[in-house]
């Protein structure tokens, strides 16, 4: 029950950080833009404190983590890779346009429109 609270304190403090923007709205854009961003630190240090808060940071960590470990490909391979998925959509596009046009003339020469 507590950790529903402390999200529920969160979640106003976020709708908080918002309302304090638009009810600033005569003063400075970096006073509205602090408003929020207050709003949402204050809400992430109370989430941190609760179970489901804490498990969500957790999982950050260990997505970060685990993207550290991708091997990402080289400039050469990507490049390669590119071209070939722009060749096959080019060969594709031909064969569809060429079945297309294809059945146009069929159907052209069948109800008697020949051009």
């Amino acid at each position: 029950m507590a950790d529903k609270i402390k999200l529920l304190v969160a979640f106003l403090l976020v709708a908080a950080g918002i309302a304090g923007f638009y009810s600033l709205h005569d003063s400075a854009a970096v006073v509205k833009l602090a408003s929020v961003l207050v709003g949402l630190l204050l809400a992430a240090g109370v989430a941190w404190t609760s179970e489901p808060g804490k498990r969500f940071f957790a999982f950050g960590q260990e997505s970060v983590a685990e993207a550290k470990r991708v091997v990402w490909p080289t400039r050469k391979e990507t490049l390669q890779t590119t071209g070939v998925v722009l060749l096959f959509a080019v060969v594709m596009a031909s064969f569809l346009w060429a079945v297309d046009a294809g059945l146009m003339m069929v159907v052209n020469m069948l109800m008697g429109r020949s051009e």
